[in-house]
């Protein structure tokens, strides 16, 4: 079968594609993605064990432990502010308020203070993975 001598053209004027972002907008979502690390449940269980573990942790070892912590808190107060569960449940809200008022505070010089700091924010990453976990925002970590 022979093609039509003249195929039918499109008469109606179209505004021409532009990208959604400009260079450097496209540059920063994709520094943005390559920083990105998928949650690490056990990694979170480890580290929280081992800051409530009987033992208590070295002096030495008490800025990675806060490190990593803050991180965890931050990791699942922003899950919980993007699926807005702050919104639907209280308990999640006084959660995740929590989670940032102990976030923001620079461990104590003292290292029994500071151990005591280490543990509320332990308690704050478990308490808040359990409810996240509670209202079906996330799954269980291990």
């Amino acid at each position: 079968m022979n093609p039509p001598a003249t195929l039918p053209r499109w008469t109606q004027r179209t505004t021409p594609w532009t990208p959604p972002l400009v260079p450097e907008d496209l540059a920063d979502v994709l520094a943005k993605a390559r920083q990105w690390t998928p949650f690490d449940g056990e990694g979170l269980l480890d580290d929280v064990g081992a800051v409530l573990d009987d033992v208590v942790p070295l002096e030495e070892d008490l800025e990675d432990h806060a490190r990593r912590l803050r991180g965890h808190l931050m990791r699942l107060v922003d899950i919980a502010i993007a699926a807005e569960v702050g919104q639907k449940d209280v308990e999640a809200d006084r959660l995740i308020r929590q989670a940032r008022d102990l976030r923001a505070h620079d461990l104590p010089g003292d290292h029994r203070q500071a151990v005591g700091q280490l543990r509320r924010m332990a308690w704050s990453v478990n308490e808040l993975l359990e409810r996240l976990a509670a209202i079906k925002c996330l799954k269980e970590a291990a």
